[in-house]
């Protein structure tokens, strides 16, 4: 016979501190995001330094348009935003938040390489 464990305590804890189902919700259509790698490589770029869109088309051998669009995706997101410079908007990321995602990710992928 397998002994079963009681984990009603425990459940109860962890049930009490998960956020609820929309804010999850959110948390995986902002990793979604993340699973692009056009966007990845977009943002990457912007971490490194702030961008117009035909700067980014240039490095990525892109068009513009597709850059545009995903910047779009990007910025309904709050992952990126931009400031204008005469008619040029030069992109960046949106806070040290986009920042340390991206960081920590490829941090985590070269780990082992260390």
């Amino acid at each position: 016979m397998i002994e079963k464990h009681d984990h009603s305590a425990l459940l109860v804890e962890v049930k009490d501190l998960m956020p609820n189902d929309e804010l999850l919700c959110d948390l995986g259509d902002l990793f979604k995001i993340f699973g692009d790698t056009t966007r990845i490589k977009i943002l990457y770029s912007l971490f490194e330094s702030e961008l117009c869109v035909c700067a980014i088309a240039e490095l990525l051998g892109m068009e513009q348009s597709a850059i545009s669009h995903q910047l779009k995706i990007l910025r309904n997101a709050k992952l990126v935003t931009y400031r204008r410079d005469g008619k040029t908007k030069l992109y960046m990321l949106a806070d040290e938040h986009v920042r340390s995602i991206i960081g920590q990710g490829f941090e985590h992928l070269t780990e082992e390489e260390r």
